[in-house]
């Protein structure tokens, strides 16, 4: 059987779960009372006729033998549960394999009757690894084979009704392993589905916050030192004009995001990039459209363009940025005090958006000075219909 990337092995497809022992219950279980009452139910069909014997033609030494073997052999099946906690599992181990002993036993003391051995080999198929319980079940199975060849009998019907419901109770022993991995692996996903939730929400507010304090600090900036000049008090209403409604869009943003709504536009990031580094007095070399973009990846390169921009402004000291598009890249480089590149939340973040579009992400620093973001995806990707996944990859929070 082939393997696929991701997928939960539960049945017997794999060495690994031939030797491993059975999984954890996921729920509550039968209670130990409940369990208790069933087991001697099911014990009483072989203990009753031992009693009918043992009680009305005098007890003979193998009667007595035969009783008291049965009695340990009922206990064994009756508590065998108590012994399946992981802390028990060499406790496990010890009292399967003397139940089996005990019931070999009594099927060579009562003539060769296998009939007994079905709860032996029941018990051993749910409490030991598969491997285990094919190797013990099967070699007590054709121990009574040979006995009876041995005896020369010709009468196999109660041996192969045996056979048949060992292999029953096998089969269904590993459905109960099949099941409780699959429980646990929905668990996981559930869990793993609410981290990736909680990391989307967080690298999308990074990418809206970041961006538009960044922006609201610089325009704010820019109006208290026009206010503090004297000069052109229209345009400093104006930047704080501009500051109230990057306010009021930050907010609307946000609620979009935590309600799945938000869609991010390239075409929307390239304006709201050169409003921003106007204000910041940088000057921006900005293309005047977005069409030459391939429209599958504007949404991912307009959170490039957002976080690129929003390091110039935070961190670089530049005077000129100048931003480049392709089909399939992108490219915003700045004449600021660049140095060593260190990926910090942000650019974690977009090289994961990129790695979910089959793409890739560089940040280098020139010889010249200043920095050079560069994203590209391969037009083979492009063709093959990569997308971003409704749960997107981790990314950080500033």
């Amino acid at each position: 059987m082939n393997d696929y990337p991701g997928r939960v092995k539960t049945g017997l497809n794999s060495r690994e779960n031939w030797w491993s022992d059975m999984p954890p219950r996921t729920g509550r279980g039968p209670r130990p009372g409940r369990w208790a009452i069933l087991g001697i139910a099911f014990i009483l069909p072989s203990m009753v006729p031992a009693a009918v014997d043992l009680f009305t033609d005098g007890a003979t030494a193998k009667e007595l033998v035969i009783a008291a073997l049965l009695v340990v052999y009922g206990s064994c099946y009756v508590l065998f549960p108590l012994s399946l906690r992981p802390t028990h599992r060499k406790t496990t181990y010890v009292a399967s394999v003397v139940m089996l002993l005990i019931g070999l036993a009594l099927v060579f003391l009562h003539d060769t009757n296998p009939y007994v051995l079905i709860y032996a080999t029941a018990v051993l198929a749910f409490t030991l690894p598969p491997a285990w319980a094919v190797i013990l079940d099967g070699g007590a199975l054709l121990l009574v084979l040979g006995v009876h060849l041995a005896l020369g009998r010709d009468d196999f019907g109660d041996l192969i009704a045996v056979t048949s419901i060992t292999a029953a109770m096998f089969f269904m022993a590993n459905l109960v392993r099949a099941v409780r991995k699959l429980e646990a692996a929905n668990r996981e996903i559930a869990t793993l589905a609410v981290a990736g939730e909680r990391e989307r929400l967080a690298r999308d507010l990074h990418d809206i916050l970041g961006h538009s304090l960044t922006t609201i600090t610089v325009k704010a900036g820019l109006a208290r030192r026009i206010l503090e000049s004297g000069k052109d008090d229209p345009r400093a209403l104006q930047e704080i004009s501009d500051v109230e409604n990057l306010t009021r869009s930050a907010l609307s943003d946000i609620r979009a995001t935590v309600s799945e709504y938000r869609e991010v536009s390239l075409s929307a990031e390239v304006a709201g990039a050169r409003a921003a580094l106007r204000a910041a007095e940088i000057d921006a070399d900005l293309p005047h459209a977005v069409d030459n973009v391939d429209p599958s990846l504007q949404r991912t390169f307009g959170y490039v363009l957002r976080e690129a921009v929003t390091n110039v402004l935070r961190h670089s000291g530049a005077k000129r940025v100048k931003v480049r598009f392709g089909k399939t890249w992108l490219e915003i480089e700045d004449d600021g005090d660049g140095g060593e590149v260190e990926e910090g939340n942000g650019l974690r973040g977009l090289t994961e958006r990129l790695a979910a579009v089959g793409g890739t992400l560089t940040a280098t620093a020139p010889s010249a000075g200043g920095w050079l973001v560069r994203a590209e995806v391969p037009e083979s990707a492009v063709r093959s219909g990569a997308r971003t996944p409704l749960t997107e990859p981790a990314g950080g929070c500033a």
